[in-house]
């Protein structure tokens, strides 16, 4: 605006009445709305949105503005006393536009033949997951999507000691109770009006015995996508590739027959990718699905930082063999140390830095290989904290808000979350429903996490805005804006004691009330609640949350003489203004 400024006060009058809110007949003051002022006017500075960033791309094409609907139920909540810590919102500074793939989630072979549960599915629904990923994890490198095990598949296949043991294959034609069937992982989609991304066998292109394994393994995913018919436009060439327990990443070379080596390197993935890509994108002209995209697997940070278990200079020989074939990039990140008991303070120190340079490190690899940046796709992210049931935690919740707010940040394109069920292990467990073995807790009993990724989607915008905090280090806040004219934020509390926080807002003409939801665990299991309450309201049970979440009245306020919150220990606000 300050160019203009020059051309005097009557231009910056103008700007304000076609730029600021035109419902109000009489200039508001700067407290009301922010901005810049010149002769007691305010001026709102528009929103201008950031070109489209490298590590977005096509997943942003599924953009669609948000509108907004004011919860059903509302009760009247008192305002605390305004403290020293304020988050200030720049509604103008659009970060990202907010790509739906990031709420995403990963389904796996081993669930049962769910789309039989309703209550799971009503859940599921309910938490528009957008994108969910199959048949995900390490069954991937064994999985025959056809119900067929090829001759050439061997028995035994080397695990990462390199002792042959039974292979374990999977099939995708089983209608079996204890299993999940490719046909239903389809109706799943369609039911929960979600996209698929599908993770071919590349495991098969190494342990195959036949006289060319990558173009038999290749060949297998292209019928895949014949069979698929343009239902899934998003595809990957196997799962962890790089690391030492993934099938195929030490192969028995006295059975292999086109000269391969024992162990695998970036740069035979890198070559073996092309001849899966060439393969599949032949098959999908054939079906008429012309825009299908297929990713390559990356680390997710430097592989010299872990040289027992991952192959090194991966990214590096993978980018410099696969050259601009892949069309996205796909990397895995479970965020804390492996296997350690991690406190609270360890957990949710982990977002931020760990997704920035994640972020820096993919882009690096590209830079350093000479390659253009693709979209980048965190499809598998969660914690590896164990011993305190950490993963099944109130904690845990936290932390997926501040993974998903720290993606945004970061301009991820898309995420799945691993995953829906899995085992429960002690409550070593990633799953984000219990598949029925957590005692005392009902089946399909959704863990924290669901909540807090429940309320995030809801509460958050259609683009990112700027905020910033200023007065605690333990608060995080993560701003949006809704195409039908709201403003709000979601206020993380990382500490182990209450904090309360002002918002205020810039470059946005408030309206009247600000509507919100609060989130926290419960005293049960000392530092890792698996309760969560929403407004106070808890579970029914020794675990989760409300059954009635959807319907829970939201808090709200008079938006004059301020927004101010209590945002609790270890908890989340979801906040909402109005706007003119």
């Amino acid at each position: 605006m300050k160019n203009f400024r020059k051309f005097g006060a009557a231009l910056v009058l103008t700007l304000a009445i076609l730029q600021a809110c035109k419902k109000e007949s009489k200039p508001v003051t700067p407290v009301d709305m922010g901005g810049t002022t010149d002769g007691g006017t305010t001026v709102i500075l528009p929103q201008t949105d950031p070109a489209l960033a490298a590590s977005q791309g096509f997943f942003l094409d599924a953009w669609a503005p948000k509108t907004f609907e004011i919860p059903a139920t509302l009760k009247t909540a008192a305002k605390p006393a305004a403290g020293s810590i304020t988050a200030t919102v720049d509604y103008s500074k659009v970060v990202s536009k907010v790509s739906k793939y990031l709420f995403g989630n990963n389904t796996n072979p081993y669930m049962g033949q769910y789309i039989t549960e309703p209550i799971l599915m009503e859940n599921l629904t309910a938490l528009s997951p957008n994108i969910l990923r199959f048949p995900g994890g390490s069954l991937s490198d064994i999985y025959f999507w056809d119900g067929v095990i090829p001759a050439d598949a061997p028995a035994q296949i080397l695990n990462n000691a390199g002792v042959a043991a039974d292979a374990g294959y999977w099939l995708g034609n089983r209608p079996d109770s204890w299993t999940f069937s490719l046909d239903n992982y389809y109706k799943v989609l369609q039911q929960t009006n979600s996209t698929g991304i599908i993770t071919v066998n590349y495991g098969y292109a190494r342990y195959g015995t036949g006289p060319k394994p990558a173009e038999a393994a290749a060949h297998l995913a292209a019928q895949w996508v014949r069979h698929d018919n343009g239902r899934t436009k998003y595809w990957e060439i196997g799962n962890e590739n790089y690391g030492t327990w993934e099938a195929g990443n030490r192969i028995n070379t006295a059975n292999n027959k086109d000269g391969q080596p024992q162990l695998l390197n970036g740069t035979l993935y890198g070559n073996h990718f092309k001849i899966y890509a060439d393969s599949m994108r032949k098959a999908a002209a054939e079906v008429g699905n012309t825009n299908i995209k297929i990713g390559i697997v990356l680390t997710e940070a430097d592989e010299k930082n872990n040289t027992s278990t991952i192959i090194q200079n991966w990214n590096a020989n993978v980018l410099s063999q696969a050259g601009n074939s892949p069309d996205f990039y796909v990397v895995h990140n479970y965020y804390t140390p492996y296997n350690q008991n991690s406190t609270p303070e360890v957990i949710l120190a982990t977002p931020g830095p760990v997704t920035t340079g994640m972020m820096n490190w993919v882009k690096t690899s590209a830079t350093n290989a000479g390659v253009n940046q693709k979209p980048v796709a965190l499809d598998e992210w969660n914690i590896f904290s164990t011993g305190s049931k950490q993963m099944v935690s109130n904690v845990t919740g936290v932390h997926a808000v501040m993974v998903l707010g720290e993606m945004l940040k970061n301009q991820f394109s898309m995420a799945s979350r691993w995953d829906l069920a899995n085992g429960w292990e002690n409550g070593n467990d990633h799953g984000l429903f219990n598949i029925g073995d957590e005692p005392g807790a009902a089946k399909w009993n959704a863990r924290p996490a669901f909540y807090y990724m429940y309320y995030f989607q809801k509460y958050f915008g259609d683009r990112m805005v700027s905020s910033t905090v200023t007065g605690s280090p333990d608060i995080m806040s993560y701003a949006s804006s809704f195409t039908s004219g709201q403003a709000g934020t979601v206020l993380v509390n990382r500490s182990s004691a209450d904090h309360v926080v002002t918002i205020s807002f810039k470059n946005f003409a408030p309206g009247t009330k600000y509507y919100y939801y609060t989130l926290n665990g419960g005293t049960d299991n000392g530092s890792f609640s698996q309760k969560v309450l929403i407004n106070g309201t808890g579970p029914s049970g020794t675990s989760g949350g409300p059954s009635n979440y959807a319907t829970i009245a939201a808090n709200t306020s008079d938006i004059a003489g301020g927004i101010t919150v209590n945002v609790p220990a270890r908890g989340a606000v979801f906040l909402i203004a109005e706007g003119k």
